[in-house]
């Protein structure tokens, strides 16, 4: 059975993903986590790096933690815009607390520079890293980016990115390029049943009707 191992990153999360001696690394947040995330990585046998969507606090250290692990970058093909430039899919929020994270994020995170990559694997629904050594099936969840994904481990786990967020408290994305999507993929994640949930931001939680 997979583990799921938590990498805290401040308000972020970084997952490694292992399973009889296979690992692979969730996200890399941003640059000043990414010694911490080396030694985390250390003790494994590095196989891929996943990336669930291209927002630079998740996507920062993907050129130097690949470089270092010496893995390939994996992510959905319909977010390679933001590599060039995290503003490509524009933001939006409905909530002050959103409004605030939106704003923060727009005007400071979003406009530092991070070392451009070439994702070596382009991933969509349906696929698994069976070959990686790792029970786990790729979800595609846009709405808080076109190309957001997660990652279902043996049907018990469930690694969303920012397809939902619990950076304050559990819900539905905050921040979404496209709402209509974002609410569908989050009733997604709801009709999926028995899952822990492992948020881009925040502590895990037991999955739940996430809209009303």
């Amino acid at each position: 059975m997979a583990a799921v191992e938590r990498i805290k990153c401040g308000n972020g999360n970084c997952y490694i993903i292992s399973d009889c001696g296979n690992a692979v690394l969730v996200d890399t947040s941003l640059e000043k986590y990414r010694e911490r995330i080396l030694s985390a990585c250390k003790p494994y046998k590095m196989r891929l790096l996943v990336l669930t969507h291209g927002h630079i606090d998740h996507v920062q250290n993907a050129a130097f933690l690949a470089r270092e692990l010496n893995i390939p970058i994996a992510m959905h093909k319909a977010d390679v815009d933001l590599i060039a430039d995290n503003n490509a899919q524009k933001l939006y929020a409905n909530t002050i607390l959103g409004k605030i994270v939106l704003k923060v994020s727009v005007d400071s995170t979003f406009k530092e520079p991070f070392p451009p990559f070439t994702p070596d694997i382009f991933l969509s629904e349906g696929d698994t890293l069976e070959e990686y050594g790792i029970p786990a099936e790729v979800l595609s969840l846009p709405g808080h980016t076109d190309g957001s994904i997660a990652l279902d481990i043996d049907r018990r786990a469930l690694i969303v990115g920012d397809a939902l967020m619990n950076m304050f408290y559990p819900t539905v994305s905050m921040l979404y390029h496209n709402r209509t999507e974002m609410l569908k993929s989050a009733e997604r994640i709801s009709s999926l049943g028995d899952r822990l949930i492992y948020f881009g931001h925040g502590s895990p939680i037991k999955n739940k009707r996430w809209t009303r």
